[in-house]
């Protein structure tokens, strides 16, 4: 039902080739060069060769669905291939490309920015030559509902002057990054959803301070999540995407491709996991025979299938609404994806952890960095519940339509 067109398992049969190639037997040089560098942060050189690679095949800005800019491929054609790239998520995204934030930020660029925001930023981000981050979550306010954002964007002339304190702003300690996407407000008297914009800040603008990365569980990704401190931070009237009032309106056409992106790659994440799990299932043996002999492991591991393919279906089911009806009228949809795939993948990850053993939450085996991975994004582009509030909204009105409207 939701099957790949001719262009699509082209392109998927290639990733998995490259990934075969390529991207699993770096894994260990990944982690290798990470190791030596003695910087949680350091960029290692084999992603740039995995890149190069990439691009030399034409595996390169696959989640583009422009032409001008990328392959073009559908919400469904790529979700196929996001979640291939989720069974080596550390490095396969952006080996070819494809990793957040980076992803949101050139479409919102694309759809927003102006020509110098594409010539500066919008053309090195496509070509793999920098990195940017979207400075949105603050620790003061509970950013899970967007409008209580308290960074302030006060026009001064053909000027504006950005004061504020943004913190989990993915990518602002990659060695690469050069720019931030910051949401704050530029009219608190607006109406609530219109209080809100966008603007594009150079990382290096006097008064952006990066004040510290944050670990998740205790670890330290490559990317980093920091907080950064913006002190007075003036850009020109040229910054502003779009225009004053529209940071929600580009916020939702940032998330929704976005929130297919992510879900994908937690069943990637999943799948992987399985198969870790099945492999040591099959060479362990405790009393007597292989613990996948036991009655629990086979449940785990039954369970396991059945529920990455309802994870896998729904996603495809919201990637195809976004391309035939919209994402507008696939808003439950993606809410819902947003909730099961990560949960799907954590609980995977969970009875693979327990058949490791030991090893399972060790620095040996990659399941306990995936589980710390994959528990954020039951936060991250907003948490669970917030979600399961807007599907249950939309069940209310489609009994009630005039339920809680004022």
């Amino acid at each position: 039902m939701f099957d790949l067109s001719d262009r699509g398992h082209d392109y998927r049969d290639r990733l998995l080739a490259f990934m075969d190639e390529h991207v699993y037997p770096a894994e260990s040089v990944y982690r290798e060069q990470m190791r030596a560098s003695g910087d949680a942060n350091h960029h290692p050189q084999v992603l740039e060769d995995l890149k190069a690679e990439a691009r030399s095949q034409g595996l390169w800005n696959l989640f583009h669905p422009h032409p001008e800019w990328g392959p073009g491929l559908t919400n469904l054609e790529y979700a196929h291939l996001a979640e291939v790239t989720g069974r080596s998520i550390e490095i396969a995204p952006e080996a070819i490309n494809c990793n957040a934030p980076d992803t949101g930020n050139m479409e919102v660029l694309t759809l927003f920015g102006t020509d110098e925001h594409k010539e500066r930023y919008l053309g090195p981000l496509l070509a793999g030559e920098i990195a940017s981050a979207f400075a949105m979550t603050e620790p003061a306010v509970a950013s899970s509902d967007a409008t209580n954002v308290e960074t302030r964007m006060v026009r001064d002339g053909d000027e504006y002057v950005i004061t504020g304190r943004k913190w989990w702003t993915s990518n602002a300690l990659h060695k690469n990054c050069k720019v931030l996407i910051v949401m704050g407000k530029t009219d608190p008297d607006a109406p609530t959803h219109r209080q809100q914009s966008m603007m594009v800040v150079p990382i290096d603008a006097p008064g952006v301070k990066i004040l510290r990365g944050l670990p998740v569980f205790g670890y330290w990704d490559r990317e980093g999540h920091a907080e950064v401190e913006f002190d007075h931070v003036r850009v020109p009237r040229e910054a502003l995407l779009a225009g004053e009032g529209d940071g929600f309106m580009i916020s939702q056409a940032r998330l929704g491709p976005g929130r297919i992106h992510h879900c994908m790659r937690a069943i990637g994440v999943a799948e992987r996991a399985l198969d870790l799990m099945i492999d040591r299932a099959q060479s362990r043996v405790t009393f007597g025979e292989p613990i996948a002999n036991r009655a629990n492991i086979m449940d785990w591991v039954a369970e396991a299938r059945i529920e990455i393919e309802m994870a896998r279906l729904l996603t495809l089911k919201a990637a195809h609404m976004m391309d035939t009806v919209g994402n507008k009228v696939a808003r439950t949809e993606i809410a819902a994806i947003k909730v099961a795939a990560p949960q799907v993948a954590l609980k995977v990850l969970d009875r693979a952890i327990q058949v490791h053993g030991g090893g399972g939450v060790s620095d040996d085996f990659p399941l306990a960095q995936w589980y710390a991975h994959m528990r954020t994004l039951r936060l991250a582009d907003g948490p669970d519940e917030v979600h399961k509030m807007t599907i249950a909204r939309r069940e209310y009105r489609r009994r009630s339509p005039e339920w809680g409207k004022k």
